[in-house]
């Protein structure tokens, strides 16, 4: 069952409950941030560089129930940009009703808007109820990730 939400651009007052919405998708991750970490991203995702982070937030009233950033940069395989959404979160008590799909499809009409033909994402593997969604809403490939030891 969907529920009533508007999706829009971040704005500098939806500092305190973006902040709490973070914390939260970083603390699933296993992940603490320092304060500084959450001033700096906070300031790129307002910022007016379109190369820089983007963010988008859903709202049901005036509760943010979910995130999502995420930045367009260039590709070596094309000649137009690609989209990496970076963080996609929606609040565990409203779970399954829309706010993750609505999110990302915003991520696409963004995308869409800029000319980049490709969105892309990661997530974790023991990630499963995510995973349901982005099995209907996107294509698994078949990458791994390595990073810098």
């Amino acid at each position: 069952m969907s529920i009533e939400m508007t999706i829009r651009a971040l704005r500098p007052a939806d500092r305190d409950q973006w902040q709490e919405l973070w914390r939260q998708y970083l603390a699933f991750y296993e992940t603490e941030l320092p304060a500084r970490i959450y001033d700096s991203t906070f300031h790129r995702l307002l910022g007016d560089d379109s190369r820089d982070f983007n963010g988008l937030v859903a709202l049901s009233g005036d509760r943010l129930v979910g995130l999502t950033h995420f930045l367009f940069h260039r590709h070596a395989w094309k000649e137009e940009e690609v989209c990496y959404l970076q963080d996609l979160y929606a609040v565990p008590d409203l779970r399954g009703r829309g706010i993750g799909r609505k999110l990302i499809e915003a991520v696409y009409a963004r995308a869409d808007a800029a000319g980049a033909p490709s969105v892309y994402w990661l997530t974790q593997e023991f990630n499963h109820t995510a995973r349901d969604l982005y099995d209907r809403i996107g294509v698994l490939t078949p990458f791994i990730k390595y990073q810098r030891a």
